[in-house]
């Protein structure tokens, strides 16, 4: 089977479980490519469009919360949203590139290339079976109005949610979220201590804004300074924010571990008793996956609200919105074991840990069909 995956960098998380889902088909023998679309308008194009969504997340995320309501309430009118009218430009470049490469099914992990995908069908060019996988524990805005065979959503419980949108429940399939394997790999705290050269007896909590390092990072770095001194060490994942690595650097670099972008969040989550981290659906699910005791923080309005709000009530999180008030009780509460295992049963009951494996069986499936 040759797959296409597309996905595009507004964030870590879908090219993340873009490339979860490619590692799992060619693991098991596929050929699989997987392509920002928009790189084939040029790579200024796609700066763009990923700048756009990152620059906004991280210094204005009140105005991405406002872009995020208005499209909850376009979603109510009767005409195609903008979103869908802007991608109509890249429907000829697209449809070139799946004429000189063959492809048995396209996988997006992202709404854009969907998007462009549901205006090739429109306009009655044949496309594969296309899957799109949702990456946040949401219906978000304009899903109702693409076209896919089949829509991958991160839990049962969500299916009501997308059908009430519009989305036939026939397509609906709730496989979860893929995640690498590197967070399916058993692997215990004591273990991953050796592997990081961290002290085995040390509390530690690992605090991070996803990939573009968004939230109140700073003010979360100085709460806990100040509460547990030297009683437990920070672990400050700053992403591809170079400028708020510097700033903590200045202000408490002789005080913690500061990190840019590392490939090994697997192994600092199991290393660490705690997680805080900004509610994104990616990261969360690999900290239910993993089984982290986590405190979500400082969501950006939109869908990371619904993510935590999906996870509070499930009982997957602590969720903090007022750090100054709420934090420190947060993490007091899972210092403790009993509280943690319960976290982590709840986490076990409701995330599927292998939605990659299951994505991929369901592409085989239907390869066979159509074979």
């Amino acid at each position: 089977m040759n797959v296409l995956l597309l996905s595009c960098g507004t964030g870590g998380g879908h090219n993340s479980a873009c490339s979860a889902v490619e590692q799992e088909l060619a693991a098991r023998g596929h050929s699989v490519k997987m392509l920002n679309p928009y790189l084939l308008k040029g790579e200024k194009t796609a700066e763009v469009v990923n700048n756009a969504y990152n620059i906004v997340a991280q210094r204005a995320p009140s105005a991405f919360g406002m872009a995020y309501r208005l499209g909850n309430v376009y979603r109510k009118l009767p005409v195609s949203s903008p979103v869908y009218h802007l991608n109509k430009g890249m429907v000829p470049l697209l449809e070139k590139f799946l004429r000189e490469n063959r492809f048995d099914a396209i996988a997006a992990t992202h709404l854009f290339p969907v998007e462009i995908i549901t205006n090739m069908k429109r306009s009655g060019i044949a496309v594969p079976t296309t899957y799109f996988i949702a990456t946040d524990y949401t219906c978000i805005p304009f899903t109702e109005e693409t076209d896919c065979d089949y829509y991958v959503t991160p839990a049962e419980a969500l299916t009501e949610e997308y059908v009430s949108r519009g989305v036939p429940r026939e397509r609906i399939v709730p496989l979860g979220i893929p995640v690498g394997r590197q967070f399916r790999e058993p692997m215990d705290r004591a273990e991953a201590r050796r592997r990081l050269g961290l002290d085995p007896d040390a509390r530690y909590i690992l605090i991070a804004g996803g990939s573009i390092g968004a939230g109140q990072i700073e003010q979360i770095v100085s709460l806990l300074l100040d509460h547990y001194v030297d009683a437990v060490r920070l672990i400050v994942v700053c992403g591809n924010n170079h400028a708020l690595y510097q700033q903590l650097d200045r202000a408490y670099g002789q005080r913690c571990t500061l990190l840019g972008y590392t490939p090994r969040m697997a192994e600092y989550m199991r290393a660490c008793d705690l997680f805080l981290s900004k509610p994104g659906g990616l990261s969360s699910t690999e900290a239910a996956v993993i089984g982290t005791a986590l405190i979500h923080i400082t969501p950006i309005p939109g869908c990371e609200t619904r993510n935590m709000a999906f996870f509070e009530k499930n009982g997957m999180c602590c969720a903090v919105n007022f750090p100054k008030k709420q934090l420190l009780d947060a993490c007091e509460q899972l210092m403790d074991e009993g509280r943690r295992e319960t976290m982590r049963a709840n986490q076990r009951r409701v995330i599927p840990a292998n939605a990659a494996g299951a994505i991929c069986a369901l592409m085989e499936r239907e390869y066979a069909k159509e074979g």
